[in-house]
């Protein structure tokens, strides 16, 4: 007999979508998530297109789903060991890190203050600190706080400990695994950015003033490091002359030779909050080809009709910097055929959208293209969502999660 159960994992957009939308119909669900929150990159975001939403718009109204639903069950800093068995009757190996942190903890950062090393922020991508006691952002779920244990000695970990007021804190918690056996598997494990090391000839990690994309929404963010104030990471100040450089690592035999479908999109909404927030900025955008696909093309003529908006087309051959820590981009401007150098006090890379799994080994032997991306897996019971399966937007994530879990249900019913 079929165990009709669905594990999800990846507790993303893509994920806590597909698990709410089976739950919805009567389905047990698991949700196993690496991070110690769910929301995934949608919730380091300042704002999603075309909307321009913040994240907790739509992530507020999932987690309170996940919240009156008995059928849904989530497990943070959790992976999947191995998977064993077949459709209808897989076993799942699962491992838990502690996060020295129960369900008694109410959030009132008690344990926060009384820490005081300071290390740097994965969820920031690294352009701010975080402390050893923490909580990712302010509409973090589950909202509770971590300890991360390796970041400071026993001493730090004791006073952090009695500072608690509600005896939330375990120092003696372990890593625990378990199994649990399921019926049908959705993998919706989500993207990463592509690596900004590997992007120097652009002045990656050798210039200042040279920022990601997702490094830009956590410095626009309220939540951020900065508070909302868009910044030169060299001196804090406010930039008056910033450039955006598209397919950085994208479309290039070097890197990712694929179009990475939300970077244009990306690159135009942070153009949007930049010149919000800094009414004479200059901005220019330097691209290969603007993709706006579908009804994004109308996002993009209200964006470009702004006479401090340059738009070139033009590949950026290499970027470096003056004294002043000013960027200085080499470019070709591939309709007039003329090179020249150009100033700017910041620079963003619209770096690529690569799956979080490329380069790893995945359980059962799921086929994956040459760039990592979930090509199949169906005729073994299990399914591909999101950006686990190819390069989507927000809406689109959705969508493909929605047909994950109705995929997810068809094979367990169908046995």
């Amino acid at each position: 007999m079929s165990n009709n159960s669905i594990l999800v994992v990846g507790g993303g957009f893509a994920g806590i979508t597909a698990a709410l939308e089976a739950a919805e119909l009567g389905y047990e669900v698991f949700i196993v998530e690496k991070n110690p929150y769910l929301g995934g990159r949608v919730a380091q975001l300042n704002q999603y297109f075309p909307k321009l939403c913040p994240p907790s718009c739509g992530l507020e109204i999932q987690f309170q789903r996940i919240k009156k639903n008995p059928k849904v069950k989530f497990f943070t800093l959790s992976e999947v060991e191995s998977v064993s068995g077949k459709t209808g009757d897989f076993n799942v190996k699962i491992t838990t890190k502690p996060r020295y942190v129960n369900g008694r903890c109410t959030g009132c950062g008690e344990c926060a203050k009384a820490a005081k090393t300071e290390v740097e922020s994965e969820f920031d991508f690294g352009t701010g600190k975080r402390k050893a006691a923490y909580t990712t952002h302010l509409f973090a779920f589950p909202a509770r706080y971590t300890i991360d244990a390796d970041a400071c000695d026993k001493i730090e970990l004791e006073r952090i400990k009695n500072a608690c007021p509600y005896d939330a804190i375990d120092l003696d918690e372990q890593p625990r695994s378990f199994e649990l056996n399921v019926g049908s598997i959705v993998y919706a494990t989500g993207w990463k950015p592509y690596p900004m090391e590997k992007l120097t000839t652009l002045g990656a990690g050798k210039v200042a003033n040279v920022i990601s994309n997702m490094q830009m929404e956590r410095l626009a963010s309220p939540s951020g490091p900065t508070d909302g104030k868009i910044v030169r990471p060299s001196d804090g100040a406010e930039p008056k002359r910033i450039a955006f450089v598209q397919c950085a690592g994208s479309r290039d035999e070097n890197h990712l030779n694929y179009c990475s479908y939300i970077c244009c999109m990306a690159s135009l909404k942070q153009v949007r909050y930049v010149r919000a927030r800094y009414p004479e900025a200059k901005i220019v955008v330097y691209y290969i080809d603007l993709r706006t696909p579908g009804r994004y093309d109308k996002f993009k003529a209200l964006t470009v009709d702004d006479p401090n908006l340059s738009l070139v087309k033009g590949k950026v051959a290499a970027v470096a910097e003056d004294a002043s820590k000013n960027p200085i981009l080499t470019v070709e401007n591939a309709v007039t055929g003329i090179k020249n150098d150009e100033k700017f006090d910041l620079v963003v890379l619209a770096t690529g959208m690569q799956p979080s799994i490329a380069g790893e080994k995945l359980p059962m032997g799921l086929p994956v293209d040459e760039e990592g991306f979930i090509i199949g897996g169906e005729d073994k019971g299990v399914v591909a969502a999101g950006c686990a399966k190819l390069p989507l937007d927000v809406m689109k994530t959705a969508q493909s999660a929605t047909s994950a879990a109705l995929k997810a249900i068809q094979n367990v019913v169908g046995r």
